[in-house]
Formats: structure tokens, sequence, C-alpha cells
């Protein structure tokens, strides 16, 4: 088993910026490729960003791309997820995840085994 905990939500006015963290405990942190999504209300959960276990490869949705930065730290067992020049749009419940494969840019929900609790971003106008 993964535990993960958000951290870092908050409200920001459009063009500001937060940095989202991710902390793991349990199994080893290294062992799994890690991966932020978000959730707006009515709609499904979509793929961010994901990090490769080594942080040496990243993969990032094309509306975040340029704006989004996934990185992470595994001797302090936490993934960040550094978000620059928000927009209104990009208002929602943001999630980490955790997949025990590392092959590519795999998006789907599915693909990932253990899940945070989420934490809200609200960007303002």
């Amino acid at each position: 088993q993964v535990q993960l905990v958000e951290s870092g939500g908050g409200l920001v006015q459009a063009g500001g910026s937060l940095r989202l963290s991710c902390a793991a405990s349990g199994r080893t942190f290294s062992n799994y490729a890690m991966g932020w999504f978000r959730r707006v209300p009515g709609k499904e959960r979509e793929f961010v960003a994901r990090i490769s276990r080594s942080g040496g490869t990243t993969y990032y949705a094309d509306s975040v791309k340029g704006r989004f930065t996934i990185s992470r730290d595994n001797a302090k067992n936490t993934a960040y997820l550094q978000m620059d020049n928000l927009k209104p749009e990009d208002t929602a419940v943001y999630y980490c995840a955790a997949d025990h494969l590392d092959w590519g840019g795999r998006q789907k929900i599915s693909e990932y085994e253990y899940w945070g609790q989420g934490t809200q971003v609200t960007v303002s106008s």
C-alpha cells in the first residue's frame, strides 16, 4: 500500500502561482511513477502531468504545457506540481496518484493504483 497526501491548494488570482505537494508513505516511493490529475465538478477526472520513477522524464496535458512543472524528490518521498500563470479554468480538485509501471506517458485513471484525497485549487478572475 502507498498512502498519498496532497497539500498546497488554495485560492489565487489569475496569473498567480501555487505549488502542490504530494507526500507518500508506505512502499518505496521511487518504485512508482507519479501523476497529477484534476476534476472539475460535473466532469471526469483528467490527466495533468506525469513523472517517471527517476524524475528524468515528464509528460503534460496540452492545456498546462509551459505553465505547470511536475517534479519529485525521492529522498523526501514527495512529488510536486508547480503551477504558474494560473487561469480560472484551472480551478479544480487536484489529485496525485502512483503507478508502479514506468512505461511512457500513461494517462488513464485506471493505470494508477493509489490516489490521494485531493486538494482544492481555486483561481479567481
